[in-house]
């Protein structure tokens, strides 16, 4: 079938709005109609740093309706409301052991650009257009695996949803799958976008007595605020380490560090007490940080979490009854696009005046 996706032909293009071909779905697969996509840093990585394969249709953060079920699918059905999560085998050790984000196939199945069977399902012409994260959600329709896909409550707006198959999974699922905070412990939030502030909102249902959001965007910091963070530190005017140590006591017991910044992962570590743990969840180029005091004589440890170390079929439904019963406001971090703004999406995403894009699609 005839559709619309943005397209991607060489690094560093803009998106542009063309029409490809999708094909139908092979056994286990199904076809979704987009109703809207998030916005994802992840996918400006991809756009610009080819990472991924060329031409291409990007996006990963899809919430559409199930029009069209291949052979054996037995997880959802035509009609269904569902989210669309990255790619895994369900095979390996890790998806069988309930991590299915440390997949043995997590890069292959998400940036390789094919479908598992190691082909394609959008084409233009003769050309294959290459595929990821199992989904392509910028487009008005895609195919994902089963596997890909979390059914959800109808009775929530569907556009709103697409989001927490990446990025606020990955900030959410930081703090209650993986760093899981004791009640009345400290955390560490640095860098308020939509990861970082869901961790907040995440942190606070954790029971968390001390949340610091540190960003260099007070209007973010707002938010921070808003969501449940109790201090807000602005990296440009203040020393970030010696505010959080003084008022904490000594340093936090939790961090989450989402900028990939390395100054300021450094911080995240220096700012941790005695035994204290920070989970690095951005994308950070090589390093060297001085950790032997940090690691050695204070036994703190720094640790790297994807997606949120999330089962989506499992955690994706349980943050949706989060915000339905007001524990977890995600709704306040977007900001909806028509799809054929999708270039300015990313610009106002990367200039910090957007939180969470989300593009509709229909």
């Amino acid at each position: 079938m005839k559709i619309q996706a943005a397209v991607t032909h060489a690094q560093g293009k803009e998106f542009s709005i063309e029409e490809v071909t999708l094909s139908a779905p092979k056994a286990g697969e199904v076809r979704i109609k987009v109703v809207a996509t998030g916005v994802c840093h992840t996918d400006a990585v991809a756009r610009d740093l080819g990472i991924s394969p060329y031409p291409i249709v990007l996006g990963h953060e899809g919430a559409g309706i199930v029009e069209e079920v291949g052979e054996n699918v037995s997880s959802v059905a035509v009609g269904d409301h569902v989210v669309m999560s990255f790619a895994h085998c369900g095979q390996c050790e890790n998806c069988l052991t309930g991590h299915p984000t440390v997949c043995s196939r997590f890069n292959e199945l998400n940036f390789g650009g094919c479908m598992e069977d190691h082909s394609c399902r959008i084409h233009q012409g003769d050309t294959d257009v290459h595929t990821f994260f199992g989904q392509s959600s910028f487009g008005a329709q895609v195919i994902a695996h089963e596997r890909n896909v979390v059914k959800v409550d109808k009775d929530v707006d569907l556009a709103l949803l697409g989001p927490l198959g990446c990025g606020i999974q990955t900030g959410a699922g930081t703090v209650l799958n993986r760093l899981r905070p004791e009640f009345g412990t400290s955390i560490a939030v640095y860098g308020c976008g939509a990861v970082g502030l869901s961790a907040i909102m995440a942190a606070k249902i954790a029971g968390c007595q001390q949340i610091y959001a540190i960003d260099v965007h007070d209007s973010r910091l707002e938010l921070a605020r808003e969501l449940g963070a109790t201090h807000a530190l602005n990296g440009r005017q203040v020393d970030v380490v010696k505010e959080i140590r003084e008022a904490s006591g000594g340093g936090v017991h939790y961090a989450v560090e989402t900028t990939g910044v390395p100054p300021v992962v450094r911080q995240s570590m220096h700012a941790l007490r005695p035994l204290g743990v920070v989970a690095i969840v951005g994308v950070t180029p090589e390093m060297s940080i001085d950790v032997h005091n940090d690691l050695m004589a204070e036994g703190k440890s720094m640790i790297g979490v994807i997606e949120g170390d999330s089962v989506p079929r499992v955690f994706i439904p349980k943050l949706v009854e989060y915000y339905k019963a007001g524990q977890f406001p995600f709704d306040k971090l977007v900001r909806f696009y028509d799809f054929d703004q999708i270039n300015q999406a990313f610009e106002d995403s990367a200039n910090g005046t957007a939180v969470k894009p989300i593009l509709r699609l229909s």
